[in-house]
C-alpha cells in the first residue's frame, strides 16, 4: 500500500495541450493571410533566390567572357604601349585620363554582370512574393535587441534548421568540387607544357565550368528549401476553431445577433403587411391554408399587387383582419396556391395569371355595385 501510494504521488501531471500547438489545427482565412502580408510575414526561400542569382551570373560570364576579355585585353595593350610614351602621364591632367580610362574599362565590364544579377535577383524575389510594401517592418522595435529573444532564436528549431541545410550544402559542394578536380586531374597535369594565357584560359572554365553545376545542384536544393519555407508558413498561420469563430464574428457579425436582427426584420415585416391588409380588394383563401390579399390601382400599377400572404396561422389572421375591415373572402385554391407560390409581397401578378385574377376582381366589384356577376371580365 505504501509503495502505492509514492508511486501515485511522484506522478507529473503533464499539461498535454503543451503538445498540441496550443490546438491550430485549422488553415488560416484569407483575412489573416492579408494580415500576414501587411505585416511583411511571407514565406520565401532565400536558398533558391541566391542560387538563382550564382546560376544566372555564371551563365552570363560564359557568355560574356570572352567580349570581357577581349576588353580587358585591349586595354591593357594600350596602357602599356601609349602610356609609356606619354610624359604627362604623371601629372594631374595624365592621372585623371588613365583613371577615367580605368573606370569605363571596368564598367563596360561588369555592367553586363550586374544588370543580370539585378535582374535575376528582382525576378526570383517577384515571382515568390509578389510586389510587397511594408512600412511596418521598418519601425524600430526593442525586442529586435533583446538578448534573450536573440538567445530563443538562435537555439530555436527553425536556426538548428537552418545550420543543417548549411552542413548539407557544404558537404555537397565539397563532394561536387572533389569529384570535379578529380576527374580533371590529368588536365591539370598538363598545365606545366601550357603557356600563360592557355593556363588562364583553362582555369577560367574549368571554374566556370564547376561552378555552373554546383549552382544546379544548389537550385535543386533552393526547389526543396522552397516546399519546406511554405509548410513552416503554413504551419505558422494555422488557426484555432475559436479563432475563427472570432474573426467570423468580426466579419460576418455575431450569428446571434444576425438571428435577432433577422427575427426583427421578420416581425416589423409581418406588421407592415397585416397593415396593408385593410387596403386590399380582395383576399383569396385555399381555404384554410393560405391567403393572399390583392389590390388593384391602376393609377399605380398596370396590375394587381399582392399586400399581403401567408399560410396556415397568417393565413388566419389576413382572413380575420379582412373580416374586421370588410374585405372580401373569396376562395379559390389553385389560384391562391400559385399566387402564394409565384409572387412575392410587393409584387405585381405575372401575365399568366391576369385572367383568372381579372374575373375574381370582376366578381368583388359587382357585389359592390349590386350588379349581377356575368363573368368573362378582363383588367383593363
Amino acid at each position: 500500500m505504501t509503495a502505492n501510494k509514492v508511486n501515485t504521488d511522484c506522478i507529473l501531471k503533464i499539461n498535454l495541450q503543451l503538445f498540441a500547438d496550443e490546438n491550430k489545427t485549422e488553415k488560416a482565412t484569407p483575412k489573416k493571410r492579408q494580415e500576414a502580408r501587411k505585416k511583411g510575414h511571407v514565406f520565401q526561400s532565400r536558398e533558391i533566390t541566391s542560387a538563382i542569382l550564382l546560376l544566372v551570373v555564371f551563365t552570363a560570364l560564359r557568355i560574356f567572357g570572352g567580349s570581357m576579355y577581349n576588353e580587358l585585353k585591349v586595354f591593357t595593350e594600350t596602357t602599356l604601349t601609349g602610356y609609356q610614351r606619354d610624359n604627362l602621364l604623371f601629372t594631374i591632367d595624365g592621372f585623371t585620363k588613365l583613371f577615367n580610362s580605368i573606370t569605363m574599362t571596368v564598367i563596360k565590364m561588369s555592367a553586363p554582370l550586374f544588370l543580370v544579377a539585378l535582374v535575376a535577383s528582382l525576378a526570383a524575389c517577384y515571382a515568390q512574393v509578389g510586389f510587397i510594401f511594408t512600412p511596418s517592418t521598418l519601425v524600430f522595435k526593442l525586442s529586435r535587441i533583446s538578448p534573450i529573444n536573440g538567445l530563443k532564436r538562435i537555439f530555436s528549431f527553425r536556426s538548428l534548421t537552418e545550420l543543417l541545410k548549411a552542413i548539407i550544402k557544404i558537404t555537397v559542394v565539397f563532394y561536387l568540387g572533389y569529384t570535379f578536380l578529380k576527374g580533371e586531374a590529368p588536365n591539370i597535369l598538363n598545365l606545366m607544357d601550357m603557356d600563360i594565357i592557355s593556363i588562364a584560359s583553362y582555369i577560367c572554365n574549368a571554374a566556370i565550368s564547376l561552378a555552373l553545376r554546383i549552382c544546379i545542384v544548389l537550385v535543386l536544393f533552393g526547389l526543396l528549401d522552397y516546399g519546406y519555407q511554405w509548410w513552416q508558413y503554413e504551419k505558422e498561420l494555422r488557426m484555432t476553431k475559436q479563432e475563427i469563430k472570432e474573426e467570423y464574428k468580426q466579419t460576418e457579425g455575431n450569428p446571434e445577433i444576425k438571428s435577432r436582427i433577422k427575427q426583427k426584420q421578420r416581425q416589423l415585416s409581418m406588421r407592415r403587411m397585416m397593415h396593408d391588409v385593410p387596403r386590399a380588394d380582395v383576399v383569396i383563401t385555399n381555404p384554410t391554408h393560405y391567403a393572399v390579399a390583392l389590390k388593384y390601382d391602376p393609377g399605380i400599377s398596370d396590375a394587381p399587387v399582392v399586400l399581403a400572404k401567408g399560410q396556415d396561422y397568417i393565413a388566419l389572421r389576413i382572413k380575420d383582419i379582412a373580416k374586421e375591415n370588410g374585405v372580401e373572402i373569396v376562395e379559390n385554391k389553385p389560384l391562391a396556391r400559385t399566387l402564394y407560390e409565384t409572387v412575392d409581397v410587393g409584387e405585381s401578378i405575372p401575365p399568366e395569371l391576369y385572367q383568372a385574377v381579372a374575373e375574381v376582381l370582376a366578381f368583388i366589384y359587382s357585389l359592390r355595385n349590386n350588379v349581377p356577376w356575368k363573368g368573362g371580365s378582363s383588367i383593363r
